[in-house]
């Protein structure tokens, strides 16, 4: 996929027609010839670098977690969730990318006291391996809502999957908004009473 080009659709827009003008016509009434006129489409696209295609991207992910996190946060005054927004491309597709939007600790199954991160994708996939996380790529224009287990890798000093939890560390995974606001509201709910609440909508 490393082939692709973007342009800018915006950019292209149709020029007004021009008055259709003979040339022979007009070089033999004035005895000159008009090279100011152009004799190529003026609907030339404007081609963006994968640079300028990264950002827009960036900059629509971003926008997408600011309205999730306000819908989140507006829920109960109980359940309130930090504001960490990050968001990466794919290196040869930077179209397609995904949004930190969120992380919180929480009580999962039979595990005491988990830590999870919530994003967003404007694409829909499985989720793999470290080296490649997201494997089968559907392409379309539906975004996928995901909550990982995550946990501190002391000899990297970064934040890694924690493949221990439930289905190779992803808690939830679905295209639907709704669903993924229950699901991150029941990832922090404080009580069991909060959570029968929220499994009622």
């Amino acid at each position: 996929m490393s082939n692709l080009r973007y342009f800018d659709a915006a950019a292209a827009k149709k020029p007004a027609p021009l008055p259709k003008v003979a040339v022979h016509t007009e070089f033999l009434r004035t005895g000159r010839i008009n090279r100011n006129q152009q004799m190529w489409s003026a609907e030339e696209k404007r081609y963006l670098t994968h640079q300028d295609v990264a950002v827009r991207t960036g900059r629509k992910l971003e926008a997408a977690a600011t309205v999730t996190h306000g819908r989140i946060n507006g829920f109960h005054r109980s359940i309130r969730f930090p504001k960490l927004f990050f968001h990466r491309t794919l290196a040869d597709s930077p179209h397609l990318g995904y949004c930190h939007v969120t992380a919180a600790h929480t009580k999962f199954a039979q595990f005491d006291d988990v830590r999870w991160s919530f994003y967003i994708a404007n694409f829909f996939s499985d989720i793999g391996d470290d080296e490649h996380f997201f494997e089968k790529i559907k392409l379309g224009y539906s975004r996928m809502y995901f909550a990982v287990a995550t946990e501190v890798d002391a000899d990297a000093g970064k934040l890694t999957v924690n493949r221990a939890i439930h289905e190779n560390g992803l808690l939830f995974r679905t295209r639907d908004p709704k669903e993924a606001l229950k699901n991150v509201l029941l990832l922090g709910a404080r009580n069991e009473q909060l959570r029968k609440i929220i499994n009622s909508l």
